[in-house]
């Protein structure tokens, strides 16, 4: 893995950033995901053969660090290229990647993925939205919550299970439900935090879908599973990563030209060595993400969800961090709209939440990484 970055790499970041310096802050999300698609910046991870850029997680998650970083985040970019693109390039039918991925990496198609359920949250092996076959068609039934976008997006790829003729014991697989599906409901969830991106709660009502509904191989779900959940982590860490860097520039910013008792308030160690520290806190996060990538993209799967998870630990914390101590250095300023900075210390703590809770990634890294048992 390399330590530092490929002269491509520095070139991406630096033409995505001149982007999103062009829309900044108040953004609007339909033009800058227009530009960003003609650039080539949403399906930089996709296959050249679909239109897509040949790279990987790792050009991708750049794209959504400079963006974040910008102050214009798009959190469709998790979902749609990342995940849901990521899922049919390695595990789709021929006819599945000629449907969907020159759409999606031109952002003319848009592709929502639905896991989370009210009555598992972070424990996917409780999920019970169900797949019964009847004929050659498959019925699914069963409810999701907390789905990114699915107003925008002409599909979703929804986590059901399947009950395996075998063992009898239900296994995940993913399906591809369009928006119009007859028995597929929305109701949009009210949030407190505010984003171009609505969250929704989903029912599927005995959803019939085609045989060629199916991703992958009926036996193969796991593995394809965190082909997309392996990506959404290392996504959500550049999502995070890029909002920190995006306080911490205004922090710095406003330390350097607000002068009290004569001196700019950077100069005092009180405010430069908080934000010295969340500095050095977004960067260390960002290597464990670039690792994440690197992993992913060479294909080691397992090397790549340990990463992952650590990845997006260390840059929600990194994050969180950065926001409060952003908001803290400007005081009152901190807290008012001309500076941007209020709507973040919500915004921020979603990448300790979602895609999988801070705790669960200790348990993970408790139980897989360092051995110790379970404690449940």
């Amino acid at each position: 893995m390399p330590t530092t970055e490929t002269e491509e790499h520095k070139a991406l970041r630096a033409a995505v950033s001149a982007l999103g310096k062009r829309h900044g802050r108040d953004y609007d999300r339909e033009q800058l995901w227009s530009e960003a698609a003609k650039l080539g910046y949403l399906g930089v991870n996709l296959p050249e053969e679909y239109g897509g850029g040949g790279g990987g997680i790792s050009e991708l998650s750049i794209v959504l660090e400079e963006l974040g970083a910008a102050g214009c985040p798009l959190l469709m970019m998790v979902v749609s290229p990342a995940i849901c693109g990521t899922v049919i390039a390695r595990f789709g039918t021929a006819e599945q990647k000629r449907d969907w991925l020159p759409g999606i990496a031109d952002g003319t198609r848009t592709m929502a993925f639905g896991i989370t359920e009210p009555d598992a949250g972070s424990n996917s092996h409780r999920i019970t939205t169900t797949a019964r076959r009847d004929g050659a068609d498959w019925l699914l039934t069963g409810r999701k919550v907390f789905i990114s976008g699915v107003d925008l997006a002409d599909a979703t790829l929804i986590v059901g299970r399947t009950e395996d003729a075998r063992t009898g014991r239900l296994k995940p697989c993913l399906f591809i439900v369009p928006r119009d599906a007859e028995g597929f409901t929305r109701r949009q969830i009210d949030m407190e935090l505010q984003a171009a991106e609505k969250q929704f709660e989903l029912t599927l009502d005995d959803v019939r879908l085609p045989a060629e509904a199916l991703v992958g191989d009926e036996d193969a779900g796991l593995l394809q599973l965190f082909a997309g959940l392996n990506p959404e982590r290392i996504m959500t860490a550049a999502f995070a990563i890029g909002m920190g860097r995006y306080a911490l520039a205004r922090a710095v910013e406003y330390a350097r030209d607000r002068t009290v008792w004569d001196a700019p308030i950077g100069a005092h160690q009180a405010i430069a060595h908080p934000l010295a520290q969340a500095h050095i806190d977004l960067e260390l996060a960002r290597l464990m993400m670039q690792k994440a990538a690197y992993l992913y993209d060479a294909g080691d799967d397992v090397g790549a969800g340990e990463a992952a998870n650590m990845a997006k630990y260390a840059a929600g914390e990194a994050c969180v961090r950065a926001v409060d101590q952003s908001v803290h250095t400007l005081g009152g300023n901190g807290l008012t709209r001309e500076f941007g900075l209020a709507s973040l210390i919500t915004a921020a703590r979603v990448a300790r939440i979602a895609p999988v809770s801070r705790e669960m990634i200790l348990n993970y890294v408790s139980h897989q990484t360092l051995g110790l048992p379970k404690s449940y």
